[in-house]
């Protein structure tokens, strides 16, 4: 045989090997591995550490203080660094660090909780826009339906695991504190660690966030279903709680197989809404540059706009497009929260006991809302609902309440500040527990650090719904107190 023939040989063997390679390589991109390989940048790693409560001894036997560490994953909602996890993840923590899948980390702050729902919202500096995962819908689930789930597991970070959906409508119980309905029952290995992960499909979407395992057992994971988690994410992203501008829309998520969309329910009186001509039926589209589908892209979308400020809002009615200006530098009356919808009824659902997937504690805490400019409508609402005049603290009555940790029912808790009551009402709601000197610290889980808070926990939407209010005081000279405000109906 020539040598040209023998090269001929051997390049034709080379590209048969070389086209059976790529033939290969085309079985293996499955959709689970081109859906992880879209979502692993878009999940971030949370690690905590927080000081454990003094043993009996421990000054002689361990004089050091002595500090535990956690762990839990986070969903990026929006590219300028806020994530959501569960709130048993970063319940009573003094220091929360995310890791990116880079490698990179950073210090988080905690915005805004809801205890009950157990979810919270972190904030990270990100060097540059993060990737958001694309969120599907939990309104179309299939039992023995193809998912995955990622997570930070026993501290082995971006693990991948596969499953099915075993059942829908689960009722978990934790504990006497903590319960859960409607959640999602997966066989995906969920572990320690994966608590605030996302739960996906095979398209990537985010279809739930993993919050518990059954103890004992192999392979029963539950998940809060997207749809009912981001009701409480908008919440928790309210413009009107983290940065005191109310914008007056009372708005529904509308989720079904075929569409996702944010419908307008009504529009407050005299609110920047109402000024944008904004009408009830209209289908919010487009907030800015982001692509409005739910209530949670409407309020992430009006972050850290300036008061003042006009912003586009893109929106469908009766099959016409319209653009309208919202401008944010009118402060509304207090209204119900976005995207509030009556509940849906549930079937009935088996209850198990289960344990939510950390490895923290669950001591009693008060919310860490972030600081927002004060306004005087939540002071009205003060005087209004609770009979107490209120005012920001001056520097040396925050450090007072910031400065230090007080003693807890289960560890040490820090505040983030509060408001100086100057007046009681007699007679008041607020007579039968307070006093003129008091420091207000939280109200039905929420801390009082500004007028925009007061306006959010006490918008009357939410206190219509209550008959009762839970309060953090601070009295000079004693420990933080709590006790029980009965709201007049």
């Amino acid at each position: 045989m020539t040598l040209r023939k023998l090269l001929a040989v051997v390049l034709t063997a080379a590209g048969l090997f070389s086209g059976a390679s790529a033939e290969e390589s085309g079985r293996r991109q499955t959709p689970l591995v081109r859906a992880v390989q879209q979502s692993r940048h878009a999940v971030v790693n949370i690690h905590t550490e927080k000081t454990a409560a003094e043993e009996k001894g421990a000054r002689v036997f361990n004089p050091r203080p002595r500090k535990v560490t956690g762990m839990g994953t986070g969903i990026v909602l929006d590219e300028r660094g806020y994530i959501v996890t569960n709130y048993h993840v970063i319940q009573d923590v003094d220091l929360v660090t995310v890791t990116l899948f880079n490698g990179s980390s950073y210090d988080a702050q905690v915005i805004s909780y809801d205890r009950r729902q157990d979810l919270a919202i972190i904030r990270i500096e990100p060097d540059e826009p993060m990737q958001v995962l694309p969120i599907g819908t939990s309104s179309d689930l299939m039992v023995a339906e193809n998912v995955y789930a990622v997570g930070n597991a026993f501290g082995y970070e971006d693990t991948v695991t596969s499953g099915i959906i075993s059942a829908l409508h689960r009722d978990v119980e934790v504990d006497e504190v903590q319960s859960y309905e409607n959640l999602i029952q997966t066989d995906a290995s969920i572990n320690p660690g994966n608590s605030g992960g996302p739960l996906l499909n095979l398209d990537g979407e985010v279809i739930g966030i993993n919050v518990a395992i059954r103890s004992g057992a192999q392979r029963i994971g539950f998940a809060i279903p997207i749809d009912d988690a981001r009701r409480t994410i908008a919440r928790l992203l309210s413009s009107e709680k983290l940065s005191g501008l109310s914008h007056g829309v009372v708005a529904e998520d509308v989720k079904t197989a075929e569409e996702c969309k944010l419908v307008v329910r009504s529009v407050a009186a005299e609110s920047p809404a109402q000024a944008a001509g904004l009408q009830p039926g209209d289908v919010i589209t487009k907030v800015r540059e982001i692509t409005v589908l739910d209530g949670v892209d409407f309020e992430r979308a009006l972050l850290g706009e300036a008061r003042g400020r006009s912003v586009d809002v893109v929106l469908l009615r009766e099959g016409r497009t319209l653009t309208r200006q919202l401008q944010l530098d009118a402060v509304a009356p207090a209204s119900p929260d976005v995207a509030a919808v009556e509940p849906r009824d549930k079937p009935e659902g088996q209850r198990v006991v289960a344990r939510p997937v950390s490895t923290q504690q669950k001591p009693e805490t008060t919310a860490v809302d972030a600081p927002v400019p004060a306004v005087d409508a939540g002071f009205d609402r003060a005087w209004e609902v609770l009979g107490i005049r209120l005012r920001p603290l001056n520097e040396t009555e925050r450090l007072e309440v910031t400065g230090r940790s007080f003693p807890g029912a289960r560890g040490p808790v820090r505040y983030n500040g509060g408001m100086k009551i100057t007046s009681v009402r007699p007679d008041s709601v607020g007579a039968s527990l307070l006093r003129e000197g008091d420091v207000l610290l939280g109200l039905d889980g929420y801390e009082t650090v500004s007028s925009g808070n007061l306006g959010f926990i006490l918008g009357e939407g939410r206190v219509a719904t209550l008959s009762g209010m839970k309060c953090q005081y601070y009295r000079k000279g004693s420990s933080p107190l709590e006790g029980l405000l009965h709201l007049n109906r």
